[in-house]
């Protein structure tokens, strides 16, 4: 009789600990999916503003690429010819400096 006693109490405390965690279980659930949500709320504006952000340096190197790397490399590949032209012209091998076999 005691044996069977102690079994009940047992299957009982059992059954409580189960429905404690069970409802701890929800509990997390919940608080998970409102982390999720206020994660959602948080990051998107971040994610929105680096967009932004990513467009303007796009724009701003294309700007840059136009109005100053374009006519550099137009000035440096015009004076390559005139040099070379006056190499021609001359007859003769000037020496350069940037070693690019005209020694």
């Amino acid at each position: 009789m005691w044996a069977a006693t102690l079994r009940d109490i047992s299957i009982i405390l059992l059954a409580v600990e189960s429905i404690i965690i069970g409802v701890l279980l929800i509990i997390l659930a919940i608080q998970v999916y409102r982390l999720v949500r206020f994660m959602e709320q948080e990051i998107k504006p971040i994610l929105e503003s680096a967009q932004k952000t990513t467009k303007t340096v796009e724009g701003t190197a294309s700007i840059v690429s136009e109005a100053v790397i374009t006519p550099v490399v137009k000035v440096a590949s015009f004076a390559s010819g005139v040099k070379e032209a006056a190499r021609i012209l001359a007859g003769r091998e000037f020496k350069s400096r940037g070693g690019d076999g005209y020694d």
